[in-house]
């Protein structure tokens, strides 16, 4: 039988009254490592899955300027549109001419409008991302797939045109959108969640994508976001340690707090 006032288990030290229990000091663990035990079942918080704008203003600020270009597409003149599409294009003349401007342009967006389905993942996927590693850091794993993805496409296609193997009319493909982006930013959150979860979302995503490289209907825009599903992969191991770095708790969307000195970052 315990005497009054003694505590006893796995990490814990002995103490009664307050008083070190046989020779043995009192230890108390640093605040960042403590665990605060939880009980019931956890809750789902779907709302977490939106951008909020203190929440995640990159993904929120970034949302509303698609929004109003997307507004701009369906509304505009299509002169008018044709014109701004036109000069935001990253094709290979464009990206000859002015390409950080391009680079920048093509990305504010959307190719097919609201009604894309890489709305709801662009959406979905940054809002998880900066969740878990930051505004500025998924700004720059959007950018890296983008900025990678686009000059790996349209390369190709300027060297083809200079050995004859295309016409010169494709220096002036129109490409412009958030997809490559966005592809690389589902394969950096990847990395971030639990194994099946991980797998499932890649598996899913990656057959979307090898479906319409079959499909051959764009097959340089199909290359590209495999390309930057790649690129977004290889990002784990730098995600992973800005997950740790990060000195806020992330919350789930199901209610499960962590803290960067007690998670986990790969899920492993």
């Amino acid at each position: 039988m315990e005497p009054a006032g003694v505590i006893t288990g796995a990490g814990e030290t002995a103490v009664a009254d307050g008083r070190p229990l046989d020779g043995i000091p009192a230890q108390a663990g640093p605040p960042a490592l403590e665990t605060v035990r939880r009980t019931g079942p956890r809750r789902l918080r779907p709302w977490l899955l939106l951008p909020t704008p203190t929440g995640t203003p990159f993904t929120f600020g970034y949302a509303a300027v698609l929004a109003v270009t997307s507004l701009y597409m369906e509304f505009a003149p299509p002169d008018a549109v044709s014109a701004a599409l036109r000069a935001s294009s990253t094709d290979v003349t464009h990206l000859a001419q002015s390409p950080a401007l391009v680079l920048v342009a093509s990305a504010l967006w959307i190719a097919g409008g609201l009604t894309s389905p890489f709305v709801i993942a662009f959406v979905v996927v940054l809002t998880a991302l900066e969740r878990r590693i930051g505004g500025l850091r998924t700004a720059a794993v959007f950018l890296l797939g983008h900025v990678l993805a686009t000059l790996a496409t349209e390369v190709p296609v300027g060297l083809s045109v200079a050995a004859g193997h295309l016409p010169d009319s494709s220096l002036h493909r129109l490409d412009y959108g958030i997809s490559f982006g966005v592809a690389a930013s589902i394969g950096a959150l990847a990395g971030l969640l639990t194994p099946w979860l991980r797998w499932l979302m890649l598996a899913v995503f990656a057959a979307t994508l090898i479906q319409d490289l079959i499909a051959f209907t764009d097959p340089m825009t199909s290359w590209g976001h495999l390309l930057a599903l790649a690129i977004g992969i290889g990002t784990w191991p730098l995600v992973r340690r800005w997950r740790r770095m990060s000195p806020s708790a992330t919350t789930s969307a199901y209610g499960r707090a962590s803290t960067s000195a007690t998670t986990s970052p790969s899920g492993d």
